[in-house]
């Protein structure tokens, strides 16, 4: 199956395809918080009452999977009880500058989001769509801070 691999600490998306050749990859967005854990309920909060250090991408291996937002909006689910979501980037908010932040050289500039993965749009339509439209795909988000055995288990 197609994979896709988020680097957190590169702030950097990986797709793979079902015999794990290279598609794409791209800057994205991510949580604001650094750390590799979703505080327990987090999916269950309004938006506006999500701290700054609760604002976690998680780290794991997850099956993605299309569906869409309560507004309609397609997005792929990465841990829909979490209410983590790969979607295109939204930038509604100028104060945010988050097209800007995709451009930078800084990895910090990339940390912005309550915890979703945000994709260009076009690679979002590009990339992600076709896969994750027709199938589950298999995401795999690297951690900051664990190690790789404690977030995906004996690696051999």
């Amino acid at each position: 199956m197609p994979f896709v691999v988020v680097d957190k600490q590169a702030a950097r998306l990986y797709v793979f395809d079902a015999s794990a050749r290279l598609q794409a990859d791209t800057a994205v967005l991510i949580g604001s918080a650094v750390g590799d854990l979703s505080v327990p309920g987090i999916g269950l909060k309004a938006i506006a009452d999500v701290q700054p250090e609760e604002r976690t991408t998680p780290a794991g291996r997850f099956n993605g999977e299309w569906g869409r937002t309560l507004t309609g909006e397609d997005v792929v689910w990465v841990d829909y009880e979490a209410a983590v979501s790969m979607h295109r980037v939204r930038s509604h908010q100028p104060k945010e500058r988050r097209l800007q932040r995709l451009a930078s050289e800084t990895i910090e500039d990339n940390r912005i989001s309550y915890g979703c993965i945000n994709v260009p749009v076009d690679f979002f339509d590009t990339h992600l769509l076709p896969v994750f439209s027709t199938m589950a795909a298999r995401v795999y988000v690297l951690p900051d801070h664990l190690t790789l055995e404690e977030v995906f288990g004996p690696l051999f």
